[in-house]
């Protein structure tokens, strides 16, 4: 019997906190070494105790936190797209065994790449007190950085690609869609703010909320751009792969 008016309403918000606990808990543990090596990087006195923190956190995140972020990311999509009684633990690894190799790729190139900049970033600001303009483009470049690694996970969740065609499709989404991609940052920073002010959220909330709003916002954006693609009868980039669910199950 469904539970209506104020309880009903009570029981949904508490079953959604529930979802989130549980998928952004799962998170966390699958990339704790992750979060151990963040947690001493924040503690970090001296330009060279801040690089030799990079170097081993830079080496960890393919191989742990961009899987399981991906795992969070098929979980999200699932709600998104009304299934919102799957089962948590049962999507989560098993989309987290799926898409391990093509996450741990992706991971390898994302990775390497943060790593120059802030590296790059940390030696000119020692060498160069005050950066100006070249501080704004390093921050700018990471920015775009983080924006299309979540346009990353939600394609790796939602179409069956190549790995470098899930990059390539990212920053063409990042760029191309400039306000889908400004609000994913603002709310993204938001959330991130907020979890730092209380920080209970970190290991509950913060990485699951993230998830299903960087995910709604690329499924009406995809959704959008093959409204036009069929109206126009063009083909886009990403509709060249199916979608999760259009996949047969022998092909997983």
């Amino acid at each position: 019997m469904e539970m209506r008016g104020m309880m009903g309403g009570f029981y949904k918000i508490s079953e959604w906190i529930m979802r989130l606990s549980v998928t952004n808990v799962l998170w966390v543990l699958t990339s704790l070494p992750v979060w151990y090596l963040l947690i001493l990087l924040l503690r970090a006195s001296t330009t060279d105790e801040f690089v030799a923190m990079i170097v081993p956190i830079c080496i960890l995140l393919p191989f742990t936190w961009f899987p399981s972020t991906a795992a969070m990311f098929s979980v999200a999509r699932k709600w998104v797209m009304g299934d919102t009684d799957v089962p948590l633990l049962k999507t989560f690894f098993r989309s987290y065994k799926q898409n391990y190799l093509q996450a741990m790729l992706g991971g390898l190139l994302y990775a390497a790449i943060f790593a120059v900049l802030i590296v790059d970033y940390q030696v000119y600001l020692k060498r160069i007190p005050n950066l100006g303009v070249l501080s704004i483009l390093f921050l700018a470049l990471m920015v775009l950085l983080i924006i299309s690694l979540f346009q990353f996970f939600s394609l790796l969740s939602h179409f069956h690609m190549k790995t470098l065609q899930l990059i390539k499709n990212a920053v063409i989404l990042t760029i191309g869609r400039p306000l889908r991609s400004l609000s994913t940052a603002i709310v993204s920073a938001f959330v991130v703010y907020i979890s730092l002010r209380f920080t209970f959220l970190i290991p509950f909330f913060m990485g699951s909320i993230i998830a299903v709003f960087a995910f709604y916002n690329f499924y009406l954006t995809v959704q959008k751009m093959q409204f036009a693609a069929q109206s126009d009868e063009e083909q886009l980039p990403i509709e060249d792969s199916p979608t999760k669910d259009e996949e047969q199950p022998s092909k997983r």
